[in-house]
């Protein structure tokens, strides 16, 4: 019952033509910084952040959960339309909705996008305010050697998606974990690998990873074929009018996805924000490789699978409901977003554990209805109003658009970052990549060895100097040995298990 009331409690508070004002600004800003490469709505969040200060903090809470659910969605636009992810959790959408752009299909990709993440991020919404407490109990009895399994099994899930470069996956994650090691010592204060200077001291920021790995090679690749407009590689010629009724997905489209796919990409989502550090680009990577191994066509995936980028973008924006768990509960934010938002809720004295539902759930409410409404309500409508000139952005000239994602791209590295030293990394890996992508070795299992390298080599290390180097621990504890075998079950249903034939 107090659910319910908490719940209502805080669509009520949205009636406020105020709050519905902040609502609505937040989302636009998280759609724009979202889409931008370079731009994330942690990056826009941290902006704003002074601004909480002068307004409420129910404004405050509504406008960054609206942030934080739109540029989750946003970044989809750009990693369709152009192959550019606007942000590190929309790379697989970016595989399957870039693919489905270059067969004239655009409209129908970023359909297919807001459909997910509108189901996923609604979704998302309705756990967090059900579920947060008993999820935040589930949380807690996974300890440290079942934290290195689970980070083990993304990693090993993302290198066998590809089934055909198996073998550069695992380079290419390598060379992210190395990459990683980079600076201070995870446990221990000391610098390492650094090569004798203060300026790789403090390590490799993630956003010139990120910016390089995709918007500066992304630039470079198209740089390859200077003479023709990006509108001439796609089948949707300028002539071509695009209608809004073409961003509905056919019924028919809908059915062969399957429901079940979009609640488990949501659960998957949900699950893994709850789950501290797991983050977007994992919940994404995790039930992409799920609707992969069960799909009865797992021959669309990488060509432009409709299945793959409602997974992947389901999972995503549901992610944002679970994050929010350990952040309220523990004060453990739960991906770099909520980590900002924390900061709101702290700017406005608002201190996170079990008693703050109880206690102030009046404050709180709201900002879990603002997740809600922006996936359920302003998702679409965005996608609407705008979704047209989204796809235009193909049509405007190669050189104009792509200097203009260089600008962008490596401003918004130093802006992240405030180091020029980091922005010329930005510059570094971009070159880096393009020669790594002619190579085809995966630019996503790169950057997911960075952003897991630290949480794998921090668990593992825990966990063994806490049971005498003894590595039967992963064996003993329950929590790791159900991850271990997770792992071993996606291996085998992903490469041994030998599916029956599509029907004709």
């Amino acid at each position: 019952m107090e659910t319910f009331l908490t719940l209502l409690g805080g669509f009520a508070a949205l009636a406020d033509w105020t709050v519905i004002g902040f609502l609505v600004a937040g989302f636009l800003i998280g759609t724009f910084f979202g889409a931008m490469p370079g731009l994330t709505s942690v990056l826009a969040i941290a902006l704003l952040l002074p601004i909480t200060y002068t307004i409420d903090v129910i404004p405050a809470l509504v406008m960054s959960a609206a942030i934080f659910m739109s540029g989750m969605y946003s970044g989809s636009i750009t990693a369709t339309t152009i192959n550019i992810p606007g942000a590190p959790s929309s790379m697989m959408t970016a595989i399957e909705g870039n693919a489905l752009m270059k067969q004239g299909k655009g409209a129908n990709a970023l359909g297919h996008a807001a459909l997910g993440s509108m189901i996923g991020g609604s979704i998302g919404a309705i756990l967090l305010m059900g579920f947060m407490p008993l999820a935040a109990e589930l949380s807690l009895l996974i300890r440290t050697p079942g934290k290195f399994s689970l980070v083990l099994f993304a990693l090993v899930v993302i290198v066998i998606v590809d089934k055909g470069a198996i073998a550069k996956g695992v380079v290419a994650t390598l060379f992210g974990i190395m990459l990683a090691t980079v600076g201070i010592d995870v446990l221990q204060p000391i610098p390492r690998f650094n090569f004798g200077t203060e300026t790789l001291v403090e390590g490799i920021d993630l956003m010139p990873i990120v910016i390089g790995a995709f918007a500066v090679s992304e630039v470079l690749i198209q740089a390859q074929s200077w003479n023709s407009s990006i509108g001439d590689q796609i089948k949707d010629a300028d002539g071509v009018k695009i209608r809004r009724r073409d961003f509905i997905p056919p019924l028919s489209e809908i059915r062969r996805i399957g429901l079940f796919t979009y609640l488990r990409g949501a659960i998957i989502g949900y699950g893994t924000g709850i789950l501290p550090g797991a983050g977007g680009s994992m919940a994404a990577f995790v039930s992409y490789a799920s609707a992969k191994s069960s799909s009865r066509h797992p021959e669309e995936y990488g060509k432009g699978s409709r299945e793959g980028l409602a997974a992947a973008e389901s999972a995503n924006n549901s992610m944002c409901g679970g994050a929010f768990v350990p952040m309220l509960m523990f004060g453990i934010p739960g991906d770099p977003t909520t980590a900002i938002v924390l900061g709101v809720l702290v700017i406005n004295g608002l201190q996170p554990g079990p008693r703050l539902l109880e206690q102030q759930a009046d404050l709180i409410a709201p900002m879990f209805a603002s997740l809600f409404i922006s996936a359920l309500i302003l998702i679409p409508l965005t996608l609407f109003l705008f979704g047209p000139y989204f796809v235009r952005i193909v049509q405007i000239p190669k050189g104009l658009l792509y200097s203009a994602i260089a600008v962008v791209a490596l401003v918004g590295s130093y802006v992240a970052t405030f180091s020029i030293f980091q922005m010329f990394l930005a510059l570094l890996f971009g070159i880096l990549a393009f020669f790594l992508r002619k190579q085809n070795y995966s630019t996503v299992s790169m950057l997911l060895g960075f952003i897991l390298g630290p949480d794998l080599e921090q668990y593992l290390r825990r966990s063994l100097s806490l049971n005498d180097g003894n590595p039967m621990v992963f064996l003993t504890n329950l929590d790791s040995l159900f991850f271990l075998l997770l792992t071993a079950l996606f291996v085998y249903l992903i490469l041994f298990r030998k599916r029956p034939a599509a029907p004709s």
